[in-house]
């Protein structure tokens, strides 16, 4: 039986939830991603789209061709990373309510990790992507 998977922003106005399985956990080392959460990796949990109930305001902000990111517009918290075209969204893993329910399974786009960061869970690593 799959659990209910919920999560929202810092300020509670965007709240989201699925009681679908994830298609992946990665943790991606991109300088878009970088950028985008202004941190040295997106770990996310990567669903449906479609089996995703998203509750609250949302802005959107298409980051690169076929990839929107969502984020809290009251506080800012990253929420989303969006391919509709592939039917998916990633969660950002630490909106989730409980992030120690996921492991990452993988590492993605370790060309453009932070030199400073050490990667020893001895899980795959993808110069690219995968």
């Amino acid at each position: 039986m799959t659990q209910i998977i919920t999560g929202g922003c810092l300020c509670g106005a965007c709240r989201y939830e699925t009681a679908t399985a994830p298609l992946n956990i990665r943790v991606c080392h991109c300088h878009v991603c970088q950028k985008a959460t202004g941190a040295a990796f997106y770990a996310r949990v990567q669903m449906p789209l479609d089996a995703l109930a998203i509750i609250g305001p949302v802005g959107w902000y298409h980051s690169s061709p076929g990839l929107r990111r969502g984020f809290c517009p009251n506080c800012g918290t990253t929420l989303f990373s969006e391919r509709a075209s592939g039917n998916a969204i990633g969660l950002a893993m630490g909106s989730l309510d409980q992030p120690d329910r996921f492991q990452p399974t993988e590492h993605i786009w370790v060309s453009s990790k932070q030199a400073w960061l050490e990667l020893a869970d001895d899980l795959p690593q993808h110069q690219e992507g995968p």
